[in-house]
Protein backbone atom coordinates (compact mmCIF):
# COMPACT_ATOMS: atom_id res chain seq x y z
CA UNK A 1 0.00 0.00 0.00
CA UNK A 2 2.94 2.49 1.09
CA UNK A 3 4.73 1.52 -2.42
CA UNK A 4 1.41 2.39 -4.42
CA UNK A 5 1.09 6.00 -2.68
CA UNK A 6 4.95 6.30 -3.25
CA UNK A 7 4.93 5.25 -6.65
CA UNK A 8 1.51 7.25 -7.69
CA UNK A 9 3.53 10.58 -6.13
CA UNK A 10 6.51 10.36 -7.91
CA UNK A 11 3.94 10.11 -11.35
CA UNK A 12 2.99 13.97 -10.59
CA UNK A 13 6.25 15.36 -11.34
CA UNK A 14 6.22 17.73 -14.15
CA UNK A 15 9.40 17.43 -16.81
CA UNK A 16 9.75 20.05 -19.38
CA UNK A 17 12.17 19.53 -22.82
CA UNK A 18 15.14 21.89 -23.29
CA UNK A 19 17.35 21.33 -26.38
CA UNK A 20 16.49 17.28 -26.16
CA UNK A 21 17.18 16.69 -22.47
CA UNK A 22 14.47 16.28 -20.09
CA UNK A 23 14.92 18.61 -16.99
CA UNK A 24 12.99 17.09 -13.59
CA UNK A 25 11.16 19.15 -11.17
CA UNK A 26 14.07 18.79 -8.89
CA UNK A 27 16.32 20.13 -10.85
CA UNK A 28 14.16 23.49 -11.60
CA UNK A 29 14.40 23.42 -8.07
CA UNK A 30 17.98 23.31 -7.44
CA UNK A 31 18.09 26.88 -9.21
CA UNK A 32 15.74 28.53 -6.75
CA UNK A 33 17.92 27.12 -3.56
CA UNK A 34 19.68 30.06 -1.84
CA UNK A 35 17.68 32.70 -3.55
CA UNK A 36 14.48 34.15 -1.23
CA UNK A 37 11.53 34.32 -3.50
CA UNK A 38 13.00 31.61 -5.73
CA UNK A 39 15.56 31.26 -8.75
CA UNK A 40 15.01 35.32 -9.36
CA UNK A 41 15.05 36.38 -5.77
CA UNK A 42 17.92 37.76 -3.83
CA UNK A 43 20.22 35.90 -3.71
CA UNK A 44 21.63 34.71 0.63
CA UNK A 45 25.09 32.76 -0.41
CA UNK A 46 26.96 34.77 -2.91
CA UNK A 47 25.31 34.71 -6.23
CA UNK A 48 28.03 37.91 -7.62
CA UNK A 49 26.48 37.71 -11.20
CA UNK A 50 23.87 40.97 -10.49
CA UNK A 51 26.19 43.14 -8.14
CA UNK A 52 29.07 45.24 -8.48
CA UNK A 53 31.66 43.76 -5.71
CA UNK A 54 31.53 40.38 -3.22
CA UNK A 55 28.38 39.29 -2.71
CA UNK A 56 26.02 36.98 0.34
CA UNK A 57 24.23 39.66 0.78
CA UNK A 58 20.98 41.23 -1.34
CA UNK A 59 21.69 44.54 -2.21
CA UNK A 60 25.05 46.19 -3.10
CA UNK A 61 27.98 45.21 -1.33
CA UNK A 62 29.80 48.61 -1.60
CA UNK A 63 26.92 51.14 -0.55
CA UNK A 64 26.38 48.57 2.21
CA UNK A 65 29.43 49.11 3.47
CA UNK A 66 30.10 52.85 2.38
CA UNK A 67 26.66 53.24 4.30
CA UNK A 68 27.57 51.78 7.08
CA UNK A 69 31.31 53.39 7.13
CA UNK A 70 30.04 56.95 6.49
CA UNK A 71 27.36 56.59 9.46
CA UNK A 72 29.45 54.79 11.97
CA UNK A 73 30.16 57.74 14.29
CA UNK A 74 25.92 57.09 14.70
CA UNK A 75 24.67 54.10 17.25
CA UNK A 76 22.78 51.31 14.74
CA UNK A 77 19.06 50.20 15.95
CA UNK A 78 18.93 47.92 12.77
CA UNK A 79 20.93 46.79 9.74
CA UNK A 80 19.00 44.46 7.25
CA UNK A 81 21.42 43.50 4.58
CA UNK A 82 19.10 41.54 2.52
CA UNK A 83 16.67 44.08 2.77
CA UNK A 84 19.05 46.79 1.94
CA UNK A 85 17.47 48.88 5.39
CA UNK A 86 20.10 50.76 8.43
CA UNK A 87 18.03 52.81 10.64
CA UNK A 88 19.97 54.43 13.09
CA UNK A 89 19.53 55.55 16.70
CA UNK A 90 19.11 58.91 18.13
CA UNK A 91 22.52 60.73 18.17
CA UNK A 92 23.10 64.51 19.70
CA UNK A 93 26.51 65.58 18.33
CA UNK A 94 28.64 66.70 21.77
CA UNK A 95 28.55 70.03 20.59
CA UNK A 96 25.02 70.59 20.51
CA UNK A 97 23.32 68.47 22.93
CA UNK A 98 19.82 69.80 22.91
CA UNK A 99 19.41 68.38 19.32
CA UNK A 100 19.83 65.04 18.02
CA UNK A 101 19.53 63.50 14.43
CA UNK A 102 18.45 59.46 13.21
CA UNK A 103 18.96 58.64 10.30
CA UNK A 104 17.46 55.82 7.36
CA UNK A 105 19.52 54.45 4.75
CA UNK A 106 17.71 52.62 2.07
CA UNK A 107 19.60 50.56 -0.50
CA UNK A 108 17.06 49.64 -3.46
CA UNK A 109 19.50 48.10 -5.92
CA UNK A 110 22.12 45.25 -6.60
CA UNK A 111 24.07 47.63 -8.60
CA UNK A 112 26.20 50.38 -7.97
CA UNK A 113 23.68 53.00 -9.41
CA UNK A 114 23.07 57.14 -7.94
CA UNK A 115 19.77 56.09 -7.38
CA UNK A 116 19.94 53.01 -5.72
CA UNK A 117 20.24 54.84 -2.78
CA UNK A 118 17.93 56.95 -0.37
CA UNK A 119 18.57 58.57 2.99
CA UNK A 120 16.36 60.12 5.17
CA UNK A 121 16.93 62.04 8.18
CA UNK A 122 14.88 63.09 10.95
CA UNK A 123 16.11 65.99 13.32
CA UNK A 124 14.86 66.90 16.94
CA UNK A 125 15.56 69.85 19.32
CA UNK A 126 14.90 70.64 23.15
CA UNK A 127 14.99 74.04 24.77
CA UNK A 128 16.59 72.81 27.66
CA UNK A 129 17.93 69.37 29.28
CA UNK A 130 14.83 67.90 30.91
CA UNK A 131 12.29 69.84 28.09
CA UNK A 132 10.36 67.06 25.73
CA UNK A 133 12.25 66.34 22.16
CA UNK A 134 9.93 68.03 19.31
CA UNK A 135 10.38 67.61 15.81
CA UNK A 136 12.57 69.97 13.57
CA UNK A 137 12.53 70.70 10.39
CA UNK A 138 16.23 69.26 8.61
CA UNK A 139 17.91 71.08 5.83
CA UNK A 140 16.74 70.23 2.18
CA UNK A 141 20.57 69.56 1.46
CA UNK A 142 21.18 67.02 4.47
CA UNK A 143 20.16 64.02 2.70
CA UNK A 144 21.53 64.64 -0.57
CA UNK A 145 24.85 65.14 1.00
CA UNK A 146 24.90 62.22 2.73
CA UNK A 147 23.75 60.34 0.00
CA UNK A 148 26.62 61.74 -2.11
CA UNK A 149 29.15 60.89 0.73
CA UNK A 150 27.79 57.50 0.80
CA UNK A 151 28.11 56.85 -3.88
CA UNK A 152 32.04 58.81 -2.98
CA UNK A 153 32.97 55.78 -0.66
CA UNK A 154 30.92 52.87 -2.55
CA UNK A 155 33.07 54.50 -5.97
CA UNK A 156 36.15 54.15 -3.38
CA UNK A 157 35.55 50.79 -2.58
CA UNK A 158 35.23 49.85 -5.57
CA UNK A 159 37.76 50.84 -7.02
CA UNK A 160 39.64 49.39 -4.29
CA UNK A 161 38.56 46.06 -5.11
CA UNK A 162 39.95 46.15 -8.40
CA UNK A 163 43.36 47.18 -7.73
CA UNK A 164 45.71 44.02 -8.13
CA UNK A 165 47.94 45.22 -5.53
Amino acid sequence: MATAITLSACSGIQTEKTDGLTKGQNEREQKAIGRVFGGDGVSLFGDDSESNGPSGIGVNSFLWRASLDTISFMPLTSADPFGGVIITDWYSPPSSPLERFKMTVYILDRKLRADGLKVSVFRQTRITQTAPWNDAAVASTTPTELEDSILTRARQLHVASADPQ
